[in-house]
């Protein structure tokens, strides 16, 4: 007989056993052999029927069907063997027996039991709806052990990433009768193992502080059950050291290297202590920038003009990568396929320069043969599809095709997002391959508000960056506050009519209560608005506004100037902004500028008629090893009128952010005749700020640095002046006030506390020496 049977469900491993018939047996007792030198498959067996026993929902043909035994032809003892491997791999059965009896073959078998029910227990951190969607185990299908197992390392894994690397899984199954079990993972969570130091050997060029804020691990601080960043996740070590060496490479220290990451295990076994020992080198800068080429119609002067790297400036590899985009591109526009720039460097350790040659020659003529997407459910493949300079039948060029992968994992979309490439159906072709593992890209927010100048409030808000799988965005807002409400409504296709160009549309609805209940405005209206790129660093934007803009409820005491003004007006204005930001691209990575100009044209039916302009400069730039940020801003804005005169719904004002010290509408025009001096407004503003942040030596952690502050501006000018006893002060009158702030980097945002002294100002003008504020980033 040859029996085999195994019992997993009770975690019981039997090895497989053979034994010879009765009859071979006997067999070879006459013959006075020893039982143990018979080989088992040396016997052979030849069965006229196969009785199946035990099975309930398997089929016995498809048992006949896994096993492979011919009836009627001769088997050996091996092959019955194979036929119970065969039977047992098929996940269907907890045990198998084969038996030969006689000419007949029995096959016993027992089944695995149907999953009726799969939960998790004791998981406090990780809820169910975190973790159910990564088991591969399914109610209503068959109880597979081996795949149990292997959902439970799943989710141990999951507990790892979140920083519980204590963390046990165990699957259970509980016998519910009727050939019915509940799969149970039974969750001993531990504690989340912390980091609590992230430091530095060999760094002498930047700081501890400094680097620390490079780095995506965080070090454990008062907000440790919130931020989680600061629990120790080992494959997030190798994304640091890659942040780390782009960070100083840069910065030209070509030579820096990541010498070893060390993590050490606390006695207590409840935090890490990671240091990183690097080896820095030197900075060094560009020197002699040139081009070659041996290519017939080629002149290398003209691809050399439209680089940007010039001599003395700190080396970086991204602006070679950004000169060969550049070069390579006006190749393309010239009609010259498979024309590559490859950047030459030559050392010159003395002067701490590298020169770079950059040569034009004739690359490979490699074709893209197509573009092949998985792993999205919801993205369509368009969205993907349209981040890639290259389409089907293009040359191949791999600089482009790592500038798409980049630009694809920066939608934000997607948790992963590879995109490799493979020989096609010749060598002259090439098969990129884009794999994307989607995440959440929508969130829905309930919160608290407060403002200095609008006192506390209620926001509700719902966004989703990636609407419908389409790449577009939707966001809905409402935020309430004791004097005012805001109602925001916006729409963005980032790629309309399949090209680089941005559409919007946003309907807006405000409503506020001015100067202490002196008067209330309400706006109602939508705009929509079209952008786009003109230039590397410059865009184009066009809008139109179409709004009713109401004043009511002006006060008996207010100026008989906003009494003139009360009722409703219609408005409707085209316009246009011209931004360059060089933020991002700039060759420089510690500093960088915004430049912005608007102008909107009312008048294009309505009421009102007008031409308003506002713009604005901001230039930042760290110093002091990166330590300190210095920024400026300057903004201005005029307002001219075309027919009739301004409203105070379309006039300027300076906030508590922009002039720190003063109230909102705490300055600017005011008739000082009538009894609560309403502030009016100004046709034209102008304002500067200028500030350093700086660090304040407490733990980084802690997300505290410091800054000064000298804020100045005005706001001047009005249409008519006719107030109560002709005592309207319009004229221009520079204020200005010092102070300094403290920054907070929390869970909820940037917090930014100012403290802040009036330093000129006019006897009317309404101070406010605190200001609390979100901050925003430059």
């Amino acid at each position: 007989m040859v029996k085999v049977s195994r019992d997993a469900r009770r975690g019981v491993k039997y090895a497989v056993s053979a034994r010879v018939t009765a009859f071979a047996v006997a067999g070879a007792v006459a013959a006075g052999s020893v039982l143990s030198t018979v080989p088992v498959f040396a016997q052979s067996f030849q069965f006229s029927n196969v009785v199946i026993e035990g099975n309930n929902r398997v089929d016995s043909g498809t048992i006949l069907n896994y096993a492979e035994i011919p009836q009627g032809a001769s088997i050996s003892g091996g092959g019955l063997n194979d036929a119970y491997q065969r039977l047992v791999n098929s996940g269907l059965f907890e045990t198998v027996s084969i038996e030969p009896q006689g000419g007949t073959l029995v096959i016993s078998v027992e089944e695995w039991p149907v999953v009726n029910r799969i939960s998790i227990e004791g998981n406090d951190r990780l809820d169910d709806e975190q973790l159910l969607p990564l088991i591969q185990s399914q109610s209503r299908r068959i109880y597979d052990p081996a795949q149990a197992e292997q959902d439970a390392a799943t989710l141990t894994q999951a507990y790892e990433e979140s920083g519980r690397l204590g963390a046990r899984i165990t699957p259970r199954i509980i016998d519910r009768g009727n050939d019915l079990v509940d799969l149970v993972f039974e969750v001993s969570e531990g504690g989340v193992v912390e980091i609590e130091r992230v430091s530095f050997v060999g760094n002498s060029s930047f700081s501890d502080g400094r680097l620390r804020r490079v780095l995506d691990t965080k070090q454990a601080g008062p907000l440790r059950q919130l931020i989680q960043r600061d629990t120790f996740i080992g494959d997030r070590l190798e994304f640091d050291k890659q942040l780390l060496t782009d960070f100083y490479r840069s910065r030209g220290y070509v030579d820096f290297e990541i010498l070893s990451v060390n993590s050490e295990f606390s006695r207590e076994r409840n935090a890490f202590f990671v240091t990183f020992n690097v080896r820095e080198g030197q900075s060094y800068e560009f020197g002699e920038v040139s081009a070659t080429s041996s290519l017939p119609g080629i002149d290398a002067q003209d691809y050399l003009n439209v680089t940007r790297t010039r001599r003395g400036q700190t080396y970086s590899p991204s602006s070679v990568e950004n000169d060969v985009a550049r070069m390579e591109r006006l190749a393309i526009r010239r009609g010259m396929t498979f024309v590559r720039a490859t950047p030459q460097v030559t050392r010159n350790d003395r002067a701490q320069t590298l020169d770079i040659n950059y040569e034009l020659e004739r690359g490979p003529r490699v074709f893209v043969e197509r573009i092949d997407i998985e792993g999205n459910q919801t993205t369509l493949d368009r969205v993907i599809r349209r981040e890639f300079d290259t389409v089907e039948g293009d040359p191949f060029n791999p600089r482009q095709i790592r500038a798409s992968a980049e630009r694809i994992r920066a939608l934000g979309y997607f948790k992963n997002a590879d995109v490799e490439t493979r020989e096609g159906s010749s060598p002259e072709q090439v098969i990129v391959d884009v794999d994307v593992e989607e995440q959440p890209t929508g969130n829905l927010s309930f919160g608290g508000s407060y403002s200095v100048d609008d006192g506390p409030g209620v926001a509700i808000s719902f966004a989703e960056r990636n609407f419908l799988g389409r790449g577009q965005s939707l966001r809905f807002q409402v935020a309430t506050g004791t004097d005012s409400s805001n109602s925001v409504i916006s729409f963005v296709e980032p790629y309309f009519l399949g090209r680089d160009l941005e559409a919007g549309i946003n309907v807006f609805y405000r409503v506020a209560e001015e100067d202490d209940d002196d008067y209330n405005t309400e706006v109602l209206g939508f705009s929509p608005s079209l952008e786009f790129p003109i230039g590397e660093n410059t865009r184009l934007g066009l809008n139109y506004r179409l709004s009713r803009d109401r004043l009511y409820n002006v006060s008996e005491d207010s100026s008989p100037i906003l009494q003139a003004e009360e009722g409703t007006l219609i408005s409707s204005s085209v316009g246009y902004s011209l931004s360059y930001d060089t933020r991002r691209t700039g060759l420089n990575p510690n500093a960088g500028v915004l430049l912005r100009f608007n102008q909107d044209f009312a008048g294009l039916g309505g009421d009102n008629k007008y031409v308003k302009t506002t713009a604005t400069a901001i230039a930042q730039r760290l110093v002091m090893n990166e330590e300190v940020t210095l920024r400026a801003t300057l903004e201005g804005g005029a307002l001219h009128m075309i027919d009739g005169d301004s409203r105070v719904t379309d006039r300027f004002f300076l906030s508590g952010n922009d002039l720190r010290g003063f109230e909102g509408r705490g300055t600017g025009p005011r008739d000082l005749g009538t009894e609560n001096q309403d502030a009016l407004g100004g046709n034209f503003y102008t304002a500067a700020r200028f500030e350093a942040e700086f660090p304040l030596g407490t733990p980084e952690e802690y997300g505290f640095s410091g800054g000064v502050f000298l804020d100045a501006g005005s706001v001047w000018g009005l249409d008519n002046t006719d107030g109560a006893e002709g005592e309207v002060d319009d004229g221009f009158a520079l204020r200005s006030s010092i102070g300094v702030s403290l920054f907070w980097d929390t869970a909820i945002g940037p917090l930014q506390l100012n403290l802040a002294k009036p330093i000129k100002k006019e006897e009317y003008d309404e101070e406010q020496v605190f200001n609390l504020t979100i901050a925003t980033q430059f």
